[in-house]
């Protein structure tokens, strides 16, 4: 969503878009800030929040104002205190390493890097210890070496930076797509066709800030191409392509198209007959980092990668085999 929006002295203005006319205050300052609605609440009873006024001066809010198109919020919000990752004994599937880069098949279940509710056993973590604090500073104390993440709840390769110019190395490759990671997942529905490519740009939720979504204007470009690997009865099993890399893209665009990655919490609707049937082979969606492509970021080596579906994985594929 587009916004007018500038910053000065930490204070930042947004003017209310055509989407938010008719919106309240707490709800429309989430969506131009880009924080929760509780932090919105928060920040105008405490006067954090205000309206800008032409005549210079500001005008404090009531959370449930209804805003109008062409109207002005100022905010002054406060800097995150970053939480800084601490070293952690925890087992890591150690793919490939050298002085420069290393890639880890992380499990489902383990979050990337620290965050609210996830400050310990996340894999910065765990890289902290295994390389005893040798990791890129690029990405700050919160993200030290991570060049790229997977959510939580999804399995398979990341490539992590051991120092600065590995680091800058591997962005470039992301950002002109010379990197190329493949997904395998399971997911709800059949496909007439064997290929596809879904090209649908992605944003922030308009209503939930916590998703993303499908929008038809303010969105970022994300492609996604998928190939049908193996049909069942009401489910497939797809391998996947980004051509970009957005948060939650190959969720949201699956989703979007009708076919929900089969387990997706956020994303999946209701959950299937076949997952009631085995709720303990759902701890998350059935979506898999499976191999990953990249140039060395020093010797200039292109290199590939692969990780083994995971074990949950060919238990629901027997298991659907069988229906």
């Amino acid at each position: 969503m587009d916004s007018a929006f500038s910053v000065c002295e930490n204070v930042q203005k947004a003017e209310i878009t055509p989407e938010l006319d008719g919106v309240r205050a707490d709800a429309a300052a989430a969506e131009l800030f880009g924080i929760s609605r509780s932090a919105a609440e928060r920040l105008i009873q405490a006067g954090a929040i205000t309206l800008d006024k032409d005549s210079g001066e500001n005008e404090t809010l009531q959370k449930k104002r209804i805003m109008r198109q062409g109207e002005a919020l100022l905010a002054a919000i406060p800097e995150p205190e970053p939480a800084e990752a601490e070293p952690e004994d925890i087992p890591l599937d150690i793919v490939y390493e050298d002085r420069d880069i290393i890639v880890i098949n992380k499990p489902q279940g383990m979050v990337v890097h620290p965050a609210p509710g996830h400050t310990s056993g996340t894999l910065v973590s765990a890289l902290l210890y295994h390389c005893k604090g040798e990791l890129s500073g690029i990405g700050g104390v919160m993200r030290p070496g991570i060049v790229h993440r997977i959510d939580m709840d999804t399995s398979g390769l990341i490539a992590v930076a051991k120092n600065d110019a590995a680091h800058t190395g591997l962005a470039a490759q992301l950002e002109d797509h010379s990197m190329h990671r493949e997904y395998r997942a399971i997911v709800v529905g059949g496909f007439r066709d064997d290929l596809g490519t879904v090209d649908l740009p992605i944003a922030r939720h308009p209503t939930d800030r916590k998703k993303m979504a499908v929008v038809k204007t303010g969105g970022r470009n994300a492609v996604t191409h998928y190939s049908v690997d193996e049909r069942f009865t009401g489910f497939s099993t797809l391998k996947l392509r980004l051509e970009t890399g957005r948060t939650h893209q190959i969720r949201v665009h699956m989703s979007h198209m009708g076919h929900p990655v089969l387990g997706d919490p956020v994303y999946g609707g209701d959950k299937t007959q076949f997952q009631k049937k085995h709720p303990a082979l759902f701890a998350g969606q059935c979506l898999h980092a499976e191999r990953l492509t990249l140039i060395h970021p020093i010797t200039g080596e292109t290199m590939t990668f692969e990780a083994a579906l995971p074990e949950r994985f060919g238990e629901i594929m027997r298991l659907l085999r069988m229906v």
